[in-house]
């Protein structure tokens, strides 16, 4: 078994992973998932990281797989969270040299977006296997994107939005994560039942439970804003050629809503799959994309680039 281990950074939480690379799982009783604060301080957030990391147990002159949020300067292993909400203390700060520090000798790091990651995992061993040309999309605090032909992730050129990020669209003329994302449904809501400033409004989850019960205010929340997505993503789909979408994130959680809202945005046949790797996706991506790098996330190779510096 060829094993890599991988990391995923996420705005709650920090997981670890030893990834079996040849059969594109995650080796059984490996993963490690604890808390995090991304409002902290960065030596809090780094020391969070690499408590889950150690726990591992691997050995000196490992590559690892990272899979971070954005905007990150992947090749340098630089955070760039200027004026963003979660993770705003790792803006500047060089994630992989204090990673690396603080992991075995001579271990490397190969960072890569974690939507990106996670539609190579979905790709290569969950909901999008046997599709070319797929859009991966995360929703949760905000939109993550992916978009992967032939198991490669494409990031420039027309055939997809800038940096391949949707969050760079705009629908109605607002930023899209201002019109779908966990606080766009939850605002929402508050404005559909009139709650005033400060009084308490339900969560995403319990949005999502009352327009199950028949709330036609809730049940407007969910399908306004996912039909919204729908429909900016709809042009891009096409110009991609893409012949699936898999969606993830925790808003995914809620499918009955999400599926259908989705697909009358997109008006299309397009395949529009849940996650099948909730947990596991974005550490399979990440160590797919350490074992081989940017070209190609098949089989293994014995080397990878060392781009954590």
């Amino acid at each position: 078994m060829t094993t890599v281990p991988a990391i995923e950074i996420g705005g709650t939480h920090v997981s670890a992973a030893l990834v079996d690379v040849s059969q594109r799982r995650v080796a059984a009783g490996s993963r490690i998932r604890e808390p995090l604060d991304a409002n902290g301080p960065a030596g809090a957030i780094l020391g969070s990281v690499l408590h889950c990391a150690r726990r591992l147990g691997v050995s000196r002159g490992a590559t690892w797989g990272a899979a971070v949020p954005g905007p990150f300067d992947f090749a340098a292993g630089i955070g760039r969270y200027a004026g963003v909400a979660k993770l705003a203390s790792l803006n500047g700060v060089e994630v992989g040299r204090a990673l690396r520090a603080g992991l075995p000798d001579d271990s490397r790091i190969v960072f890569l977006n974690d939507a990106g990651a996670f539609v190579i995992g979905e790709w290569a061993a969950g909901a999008a296997m046997g599709h070319d040309r797929v859009v991966g999309i995360t929703l949760g605090t905000g939109i993550g994107s992916g978009f992967l032909a032939g198991g490669r992730i494409v990031d420039g050129g027309p055939e997809v939005p800038p940096d391949g990020e949707v969050h760079f669209l705009t629908i109605d003329d607002r930023p899209l994560e201002d019109v779908v994302s966990r606080r766009a449904i939850i605002a929402r809501y508050a404005a559909l039942t009139g709650a005033r400033e400060g009084e308490p409004v339900p969560d995403v989850r319990e949005i999502a439970a009352l327009a199950r019960g028949g709330d036609p205010d809730a049940r407007r929340a969910f399908q306004e804003p996912l039909q919204a997505l729908g429909r900016a993503l709809d042009p891009w789909l096409e110009r991609f050629g893409a012949t699936a979408v898999v969606i993830g994130g925790a808003i995914a959680a809620s499918w009955d809503l999400v599926e259908p809202a989705i697909r009358d945005g997109i008006g299309s046949t397009i395949a529009l799959l849940r996650s099948q790797l909730p947990d596991d996706a974005a550490l399979i991506g990440a160590a797919q994309y350490a074992a081989r790098g940017p070209a190609d996330v098949g089989p293994p190779q014995d080397t990878a680039p060392d781009v954590g510096e």
